[in-house]
């Protein structure tokens, strides 16, 4: 699994607590391009506390894809467009798929 931005210094049972406070584990698109060759790719996962905006989390994937995305044919265009409105719309959920891999994981003891 990705790292996990946000967890620091975070105990178990707060993160529960967030999680049913409305805390969600986010990842954001981006995509460069070498003009015949595009590329995109996810951010590694952070963790958004209820009520934290994600632009400050998605502010740089998207920058990287308004500057080095278009440039590709065709799929620059298209890969860019797709990270601008995932990252505008607040990234990937992917709470569901991180408490599935979490539960999974035996417990150190």
């Amino acid at each position: 699994m990705s790292k996990i931005i946000g967890l620091d210094n975070l105990t178990v049972e707060q993160v529960n607590q967030e999680l049913a406070n409305g805390a969600k584990f986010i990842v954001f698109l981006y995509c460069f391009s070498l003009i015949i060759v595009t590329f995109k790719r996810s951010s590694n996962i952070h963790f958004i506390k209820a009520g934290e905006s994600t632009l400050k989390h998605s502010i740089k994937f998207t920058l990287i894809s308004v500057l080095f995305g278009w440039w590709g044919i065709p799929w620059g265009i298209i890969y860019t467009i797709q990270a601008l409105i995932t990252n505008f719309q607040g990234g990937r959920d992917m709470t569901e798929q991180v408490m599935s891999a979490l539960r999974q994981q035996p417990e150190n003891g």
